[in-house]
């Protein structure tokens, strides 16, 4: 998933003035009908830098793309030497591809300073979109399937005229993939393995301000799949600072743009950092993964562009069988309780959430009054459930 790092910021990361050391010339923008580049971000993992360029090696296309590695400066001096190493190897395969018997061309960006991958992810995406007018998009901890670059590059193409398509996604949900055809339209545009055109991301922006002011109670339950997931969280926990992601601001905006996301029925990707390697990934995220990864190309696609029900009722039974922290299950379990006794009118749900609000804190401290008026500029240290409907209460006024 997207990095998490102990910092905030309230406005879209202003990373493009800086210019990044390049070691090869940025190559010519492509023909609209031509393959997409590839996007690949990388930090400190040499490993896993490995399995994920050795993978998409495998792919027939890849000597027909363009690659455009990003690799990010440490943070701390402990992360030096892995950084050394991911660059070195980076070096070697560039030194391999000098007849292009790997990749129609290699650049690596080398960042002069840690941008974190939130960042280094906007910037870098941003600038290619402007270049290229597409990109597909991989983390250096995602294994693809030899089709892969099949699979977006055609699907790329086949809706490159239709905003109603926000993204393409190489992965998907383990769920049953009986019923749901090769591949299907879905919600939430996911982040291990992407793909998309710059007139849709044109309109990206990490901005906080703005969600507070455009997501009500309506909004919030969708995000949240119809009230099963926890995917508001994510955004909470980026308005007090405690992580910074980019993704989930890609989920929102895709929403208030009625936009859905093409996602296979059987991931094209594994996700191989629930390794404990990573900066937010552990060993219980393996659940995500399915068993093998799909090789079927070419593939019959959807023919309209609405969301599947039927993906998404197994996307709730999933997200309902997943193990989430006791005080999310409580909360869950209330808004359930409430829209049900309340008749589930959005007005008569408002207040029964403020009448326990207040019962659960009936004497906010100041500190509390200040995060409810001021958006959760800054963290919060108030039990998770009393913080949590004061900003879902802020959020549906």
């Amino acid at each position: 998933m997207a990095a998490r790092t102990p910092h905030t910021t309230h406005h879209t990361p202003h990373t493009t003035h800086h210019t990044p050391h390049t070691t090869h010339h940025t190559p010519q923008p492509l023909a609209s009908k031509s393959l997409a580049p590839i996007l690949l971000f990388a930090y400190n993992r040499p490993i896993h830098t490995k399995q994920t360029l050795q993978a998409l090696i495998q792919n027939p296309l890849a000597k027909e793309s363009h690659l455009i590695i990003y690799s990010d400066a440490p943070k701390t001096s402990n992360h030096k030497e892995q950084v050394q190493q991911v660059r070195r190897y980076l070096y070697d395969i560039q030194a391999q591809n000098t007849a292009k018997s790997l990749f129609l061309d290699i650049t690596i960006i080398e960042r002069p300073y840690n941008f974190g991958l939130a960042d280094s992810i906007i910037d870098g995406v941003s600038q290619v979109m402007r270049d290229f007018g597409k990109a597909i998009i991989l983390e250096d901890d995602i294994v693809v399937s030899p089709v892969f670059l099949d699979y977006m590059n055609a699907s790329l193409e086949r809706y490159s005229d239709n905003p109603k398509v926000w993204s393409i996604s190489a992965w998907g949900f383990p769920i049953d993939s009986s019923g749901l055809g090769d591949c299907y339209f879905w919600r939430c545009p996911h982040c291990w393995g992407w793909a998309s055109w710059s007139d849709r991301w044109q309109y990206f922006k990490r901005d906080i301000q703005w969600v507070f002011d455009n997501f009500n109670a309506h909004d919030i339950a969708y995000i949240n799949f119809d009230g099963v997931g926890n995917y508001w969280n994510d955004f909470l926990l980026n308005a007090q600072g405690k992580i910074k992601s980019w993704a989930i601001f890609n989920y929102l905006i895709a929403y208030k743009h009625n936009a859905l996301t093409l996602t296979p029925n059987i991931s094209y990707v594994k996700q191989i950092g629930f390794d404990g390697s990573g900066v937010h990934c552990g060993e219980e995220g393996n659940v995500f993964n399915t068993p093998y990864i799909n090789t079927k190309f070419p593939i019959s696609y959807p023919d309209k562009i609405i969301e599947s029900t039927l993906a998404l009722e197994r996307v709730q039974d999933f997200t309902k069988h997943l193990k989430k922290p006791f005080h999310i299950r409580v909360k869950n379990k209330l808004f359930r309780s409430l829209k049900a006794l309340t008749g589930g009118g959005q007005a008569n749900l408002e207040s029964s959430l403020e009448n326990l609000a207040f019962a659960l804190n009936p004497k906010p401290t100041q500190q509390s009054h200040y995060f409810q008026t001021h958006h959760f500029t800054q963290p919060c240290n108030n039990p998770p459930l009393t913080h949590s409907h004061h900003i879902y209460l802020k959020v549906a006024s």
